[in-house]
């Protein structure tokens, strides 16, 4: 029996295993509208035998496989089949990973609920809860849902702004957005190209550490990818950086005890749930038990990240968009739409392509990007959202005891900035961190009946979902959502729901901030690391 056939019948016999853990997930939540196709196991068998043992493997809808269409859940690319397949698929393929399906999202990744998909909402009902559907988070919903569901061992998504970990919080399951240029993006549709990164889904941490340290992900620079850190920066990068040798991790005792975690004042809103706070201060108290330090620290630029983002994001949104006109790239509007058979202003027909094509969200981004692009105002906007940006990036370099390896040394800092809370380790400044614990998301997954239609959430309000999770991303750091379980409201401890706590840590210290992750999701109660 041939290598291929071999692995094609572990395939088999994997996914069937998995297909009947599905159907007895379904039981209990629900998870609707995941996938936007599926594929044939027989055409989606590595060719090789690889150093793993299979796995299942979801990818989301704007991640280029050549077997299925990617669409982006957009009616521009509905029948849309790349010609080459993403430098991260291929990558996973060789390492086992079995095709299962392209998965569900906003639009082209725009979104906080992946609601704005040409192929319909994704959602979830939850135990308890009388069969009323709740939005699974976005834009990378469809995979967070698919590994939920037991479709799917691992999932590909995108996270631009937290698009991997809101999903992962809201849905109960691990999402990890890795350091900027260390996952290769070519084969991804952009959405912002300074802020975009491939991120993993999983139902504990152990299988992403597995695949980006074990499997060596991390080392490999990608020629095809301008973002892709080169392979002398890997190198510099990793030399001072401690966990790359592999995941062989002791006990979470062990793990964490000597660990600072920072606690950054400036993430406990107002708008934070309360049963979420509880559960934040709970599981500081249960790592301090353990012997890891708990420290307030604060990132006082924090208030102005998320109207950077909501800059940034857009401009580079309408730039990448812009060649989807129906002529280049998408589906070509019909003459009737075009308002004229032989209009000669093309930007008739663009405006017909675009404005039937692009659903509400996107061509919404697209005019508040090439709004803040344009001379009058780029002054105010663009430039001063770079500038933030740059605030950003610097308040967490002061919070992490470790030096970014793409910086010079941080600046010291401005005492007049602090809070009376936070504790100096000496006359230069407070105590440095390894890591940040906070939220991933300031409440639990809304209903979908709060976030859609004309009585739903305001697009003011749905950015504001990504509160947490856009500083990070500004910055460029590695973070991951693990699940924490808390109380319904009003108390029931009989009925539960799944909020999610992020960890942050600095720029390439991503072994590190994986087995730390693992570590205190098993303290809280979650699968193995």
């Amino acid at each position: 029996m041939s290598t291929r056939s071999r692995l094609q019948g572990l395939c088999l016999r994997h996914v069937s295993s998995k297909r009947r853990h599905a159907a007895t997930s379904h039981q209990q939540r629900r998870l609707l509208n995941q996938f936007i196709s599926k594929a044939p196991l027989q055409d989606d068998t590595p060719d090789t035998q690889p150093p793993f043992p299979p796995f299942t493997l979801a990818v989301k809808d704007n991640i280029a496989t050549q077997s299925l269409p990617t669409t982006c859940a957009s009616s521009f690319l509905n029948a849309y089949h790349s010609p080459f397949e993403a430098t991260i698929v291929t990558q996973l393929r060789s390492r086992g990973a079995c095709l299962v399906g392209k998965t569900n999202l906003d639009e082209f990744g725009m979104g906080s609920h992946s609601t704005h998909s040409a192929f319909g909402a994704v959602s979830q009902t939850l135990p308890n809860e009388g069969g009323e559907e709740y939005s699974a988070g976005g834009s990378s919903g469809g995979s967070a849902v698919a590994v939920a569901a037991g479709e799917a061992d691992v999932a590909l998504g995108t996270d631009t702004g937290g698009s991997v970990r809101l999903p992962a919080a809201y849905t109960g399951v691990v999402g990890f957005k890795p350091s900027y240029g260390m996952l290769s993006r070519h084969g991804v549709v952009p959405y912002a190209n300074s802020l975009d990164t491939v991120g993993l889904l999983a139902r504990g941490v152990k299988e992403i550490r597995e695949l980006v340290v074990g499997g060596g992900l991390w080392l490999e620079h990608d020629p095809r990818d301008p973002t892709s850190l080169s392979e002398a920066a890997r190198a510099r990068c990793a030399s001072v950086r401690k966990g790359y040798a592999g995941v062989d991790g002791g006990k979470p005792e062990e793990v964490l005890r000597g660990l600072k975690f920072g606690i950054p004042l400036e993430y406990n809103v107002e708008e934070l749930d309360p049963r979420i706070r509880d559960a934040w201060a709970a599981a500081a108290a249960a790592l301090q038990k353990l012997g890891a330090r708990i420290v307030p620290v604060s990132l006082p630029t924090t208030r102005h990240a998320l109207s950077a983002y909501y800059i940034i994001a857009p401009a580079e949104a309408s730039s990448n968009l812009a060649k989807y006109d129906g002529v280049r790239y998408g589906s070509r509007a019909s003459d009737t739409d075009a308002g004229s058979s032989d209009a000669a202003d093309g930007g008739v027909l663009y405006a017909a392509s675009r404005g039937r094509s692009f659903g509400s969200e996107v061509q919404r981004r697209i005019l508040l990007g090439a709004y803040t692009l344009s001379s009058e105002a780029m002054d105010n906007y663009f430039i001063k959202a770079q500038k933030i940006r740059r605030l950003v990036r610097r308040d967490f370099d002061r919070a992490f005891a470790l030096a970014n390896p793409l910086q010079g040394e941080p600046e010291p800092f401005d005492l007049s900035d602090l809070s009376e809370d936070i504790l100096m380790e000496n006359k230069l400044g407070p105590v440095g961190v390894d890591f940040l614990l906070c939220p991933t998301a300031p409440t639990l997954a809304p209903k979908l009946e709060d976030v859609v239609g004309a009585e739903g959430q305001s697009p003011v309000n749905a950015y504001v979902n990504d509160v947490f999770t856009v500083p990070a991303s500004l910055a460029g750091l590695p973070a991951v959502s693990i699940p924490v379980r808390v109380a319904a409201e009003g108390g029931h401890k009989d009925v539960a729901n799944t909020a999610g706590l992020q960890l942050i840590g600095q720029y390439w210290d991503d072994a590190r901030l994986l087995a730390a992750a693992g570590a205190v999701m098993e303290v809280l109660g979650g699968s193995s690391r």
